[in-house]
C-alpha cells in the first residue's frame, strides 16, 4: 500500500500554492505525518475543530517559518489531510493549530494560537537530554521519520504464554549505575550490552516500563538538596514515539531505531519484549496540568469529563483516557498496531487496564468494546495481552476481568496470598496451595497455551524482593511526602531488625526468605514474573513507590551480584529447572503411575484441606513427555521451627532426589532419599525430582 501511494504522488502534480508551498489533498486514509516520494502527507482528525493549520520549524525553533491553513477541500468528514511537495524531512518538524469553540464547561478547549502535538506523531522534538528542562520557549513538537530499519530475517520467538518467564525492568535504571560495566548506561543500547547476562539467567522475556516519550521533568522538585524527577515514565507524551532519551543520540528522523535494534537482538537470543502501556491517562493531567496535545484537539471525547467539564480522575494521575469512545478506540488500537508492525513487539502490558472497561460517565461495562476490539483484533492475533486488572479509584478485577480467551491478568491475588503465607500468617495455608497450583478459583477456564494468571511476588511498584524481607514499614521519606505515598499493605516482615543489619543470623534468614519465594514463584502453575534485580537481592531502602528516585535508590547496583551470588544462583537454576519440566508449566500425557496431574500435600501426603494453623504446604505435578514419566514435588514451611514431613510414596522401585534445600549449607545439591521421611528446617523451601527405574 505504501509503494503504492508513492508511485502515486510521484506522479501526481500539487493543486495549490499555499505560502510558497505546493501542496494537494493527501493520505486520508494515514494518521500523521507520512513521507513518500518528494513529500509528506500530514493527516489529522479531529471532531469539533472548524480549521486546522500545519506549522512547520526549523528545528528546536519557537516560531514556525511556515503556517499552511487546510484549504476547505482538503477536509473529508472530520479529517484534514495535506501532502505538501519537496519537504526536506531531516530539516523540519512541525505541530498543529487548530480552531474551533473554547466551552470549558462544554470541554471544548479550542485556542488557535497554541501549537499542538500531533497524536499520532512517530517521534517527539523539543526534550532530548535527560534531567534538562525544556526552555520556557519551548514545546512539545513532531518530526517525520523514515521506516527504513532493516529487519533482516529476524523471527520472533513465539513462545507460549505458559512457557515465559518475564522479567520486568526499567531502561534508565537497569544500567545507568556505574557498576553494570556497559559502555551505553540508562540507555536501549545498555539493555542490549546485557542481552548475555539476561541469557545466562535464562528468562525469556522482558517487559519493559513505559518506554513512549514522556517528560521526566513534569513535577521535578528537589527535595532535601536531591533532585527528583518522574522518572517510570507512566505520563506520556505520545503513544507512538520512542523515548528520545533512551537512545544514545539525537536519532532524528531515524527515531526509533536503536529500540528496533535491541528487539532484534533480544528475539535473535530467544527474548521476547513485552511493552508496558499507559492507556488510562497522559501527561496532560486535570485544568492545572500541562496542555500540549489531546486537550487541543478534542479534550471532552479524548478525557472522561464530568458535567460540569472537569476530569474524572480514575487513574490518580490527574485525568482520564475515555477510551470507549469510539475515536479513542480507533487511537489505542491503531498504537498498538504500529508497536506490533514497526517494532515487531510480543505483547503488552496494561496499567490501570480496569479503565479500559469503565464508560464514558465512569461506570463499569460489562463488555468493553475497547477490550473486545483488542482482543478479536486480527493484526494483534498472536500478541500477548497482560492486564493490570485494577484501577486508582477502587475497581478491582482479577479474575474477572473480561478476556475473550486473549486477556492474561497481574495476579494481584497471587502476590497477597504468597507473600503472607511465606511470612507465616495464620489461615493462609489453604490460600497458598490454591495460588501455587494455578489460582483455579479465579481462572477455573484457563486451558490451552494461554496462562490468564502472572505470577507475581514483587515488581516496580512496591518493595524489592529483598526489602520484603528487611523492611516492615515502608520508608519514602526521601519521596518528599512525609512518607505518605506508596501502598501500606505490604504484608513485609523484617525478619526482626527493620532495615540494612550486620547480623549474620538475621543475613542468612532475610537469603532464605528471599529464596523460599523464588523456590514458590518457579514452582507455580501460571506465567512467572520477577523485577530486575530480585535475582540478586537488589534493594530501594524500604521506598515501596521510587518513582522519582534517579539515584542510588532506584539503580541497580551490579556489584550485589557477586555479594548475593547465592540468590543470583538459585533463580538460575529454578529457572533452569522450570524449563526442564514442562510438567511445572501445563498438564502433560499422564504418568505410568496414575497419579494425578497436579496434588497438594501436608505434614502427610495427599492432603487437600488444611487448617488455620498450618504452615506447611507440598504441591506435586505429575505427567509423561515421550514415554517417561515427569514427576516433582515443592514444600514450603513457613513455621519458625522444624518439621517432620512424609513424602507422597510413588509405586514401584524408585527414589525420590532432593536438588534444592534452602536450609542447607548446600541450598542446590542433588542428593538422593533413602527415606520418605524429611526433616524440613524452619522458614525453608525443598524441592525433589522423581527418579524412576
Amino acid at each position: 500500500m505504501i509503494n503504492q501511494h508513492r508511485a502515486i504522488f510521484q506522479k501526481w502534480a500539487p493543486t495549490d500554492c499555499i505560502e510558497g508551498f505546493y501542496v494537494r489533498p493527501g493520505m486520508f486514509d494515514r494518521p500523521g505525518a507520512n513521507a513518500l516520494g518528494n513529500g509528506v502527507s500530514f493527516t489529522v482528525y479531529s471532531v469539533n475543530a472548524t480549521s486546522c493549520t500545519l506549522c512547520l520549524f526549523k528545528h528546536r525553533s519557537a516560531e514556525p517559518f511556515a503556517r499552511i491553513k487546510y484549504p476547505d477541500n482538503y477536509k473529508i468528514g472530520k479529517v484534514f489531510s495535506m501532502f505538501v511537495f519537496n519537504i526536506e524531512i531531516n530539516e523540519i518538524e512541525y505541530a498543529y493549530c487548530f480552531d474551533g469553540p473554547y466551552d470549558p464547561e462544554k470541554g471544548l478547549l479550542f485556542d488557535k494560537e497554541r501549537f499542538i502535538l500531533d497524536p499520532y506523531a512517530r517521534a517527539v522534538a523539543a526534550q532530548s537530554v535527560w534531567g534538562k528542562k525544556m526552555d520556557d520557549a519551548q514545546f512539545y513538537k513532531a518530526r517525520v521519520v523514515h521506516n527504513d530499519f532493516d529487519w533482516g530475517d529476524e523471527r520472533s520467538p513465539h513462545i507460549k504464554m505458559q512457557d515465559l518467564i518475564i522479567y520486568e525492568l526499567h531502561v534508565r535504571n537497569f544500567t545507568i549505575d556505574p557498576s553494570s560495566g556497559v559502555k551505553h548506561p540508562g540507555t536501549f543500547e545498555g539493555i542490549r550490552e546485557k542481552i548475555p547476562y539476561l541469557a545466562d539467567l535464562g528468562i525469556n522475556c522482558v517487559e519493559l516500563m513505559p518506554v513512549f516519550e514522556f517528560n521526566e521533568m513534569h513535577n521535578a522538585r528537589e527535595v532535601d538538596g536531591r533532585q527528583l524527577y518522574e522518572c517510570w515514565g507512566y505520563n506520556s507524551t505520545c503513544f507512538f514515539a520512542p523515548n528520545t532519551v533512551y537512545a544514545t543520540t539525537d536519532e532524528y528522523n531515524h527515531e526509533g531505531n536503536e529500540l528496533k535494534r535491541l528487539i532484534r537482538s533480544l528475539h535473535e537470543n530467544g527474548i521476547e519484549v513485552i511493552l508496558d502501556v499507559v492507556f488510562n491517562h497522559t501527561g496532560e493531567g486535570n485544568e492545572k496540568g500541562p496542555f500540549f496535545s489531546f486537550k487541543g484537539l478534542d479534550n471532552n471525547i479524548y478525557y472522561m469529563l464530568t458535567p460540569d467539564g472537569q476530569y474524572y480522575n480514575f487513574s490518580g494521575c490527574g485525568n482520564t483516557l475515555n477510551c470507549n469512545h469510539p475515536v479513542v478506540q480507533h487511537l489505542v488500537r491503531e498504537c498498538l498496531r504500529y508497536w506490533t508492525v514497526h517494532y515487531r513487539v510480543d505483547g503488552f502490558r496494561f496499567d490501570l487496564a480496569a479503565i479500559l472497561g469503565r464508560n464514558e460517565d465512569g461506570s463499569p461495562m460489562s463488555k468493553p468494546p475497547i477490550i473486545q476490539s483488542l482482543a478479536f483484533d486480527p493484526v494483534l492475533g498472536d500478541t500477548k495481552l497482560i492486564a493490570e486488572a485494577w484501577d486508582a479509584a477502587g475497581l478491582y478485577q482479577v479474575g474477572k476481568f473480561p478476556k475473550w480467551n486473549r486477556f492474561s491478568e497481574w495476579n494481584g491475588m497471587y502476590r497477597d496470598d504468597m507473600r503472607r503465607f511465606l511470612k507465616g500468617d495464620d489461615g493462609m495455608a489453604q490460600l497458598a496451595a490454591t495460588r501455587l497450583t494455578g489460582s483455579k478459583d479465579l481462572y477455573p477456564d484457563d486451558i490451552g497455551s494461554r496462562n490468564a494468571s502472572v505470577n507475581f511476588l514483587t515488581c516496580h511498584d512496591g518493595f524489592t524482593l529483598y526489602d520484603l524481607y528487611s523492611y516492615n514499614e515502608k520508608h519514602n521519606e526521601l519521596n518528599g511526602w512525609d512518607n505518605t505515598d506508596g501502598a501500606n499493605d505490604n504484608n513485609s516482615w523484617n525478619c526482626g531488625v527493620e532495615g540494612q543489619t550486620d547480623d549474620p543470623s538475621i543475613e542468612a534468614l532475610r537469603h532464605r526468605m528471599v529464596m523460599n519465594a523464588c523456590v514458590a514463584l518457579m514452582m507455580s502453575r501460571g506465567t512467572p514474573m520477577f523485577f530486575a534485580g530480585d535475582e540478586f537481592g537488589n534493594t530501594q531502602y524500604g521506598n515501596n513507590n521510587a518513582y522519582c528516585q534517579d539515584n542510588e535508590v532506584a539503580w541497580l547496583d551490579w556489584n550485589d551480584k557477586e555479594k548475593n551470588r547465592d540468590i543470583y544462583e538459585l533463580f538460575k537454576f529454578m529457572i533452569d529447572f522450570r524449563n526442564d519440566h514442562a510438567v511445572i508449566r501445563r498438564d502433560i500425557h499422564k504418568c505410568s503411575r496414575k497419579l494425578p496431574r497436579v496434588s497438594t500435600h501436608g505434614y502427610t501426603p495427599w492432603m487437600d484441606e488444611y487448617g488455620w494453623d498450618a504452615k506447611q504446604v507440598g504441591v506435586m505435578y505429575a505427567g509423561s513427555t515421550d514415554g517417561k514419566d515427569d514427576i516433582v514435588y515443592a514444600c514450603f514451611n513457613s513455621y519458625w521451627e522444624p518439621i517432620e514431613i512424609t513424602l507422597p510414596d510413588i509405586p514401584g522401585r524408585d527414589h525420590w532426589i532432593r536438588v534444592v534445600d534452602t536450609y542447607s549449607d548446600e541450598v542446590i545439591k542433588r542428593q538422593r532419599l533413602t527415606s520418605l521421611k524429611y526433616t524440613m528446617g524452619p522458614r525453608s523451601a525443598i524441592v525433589l525430582e522423581f527418579n524412576g527405574r
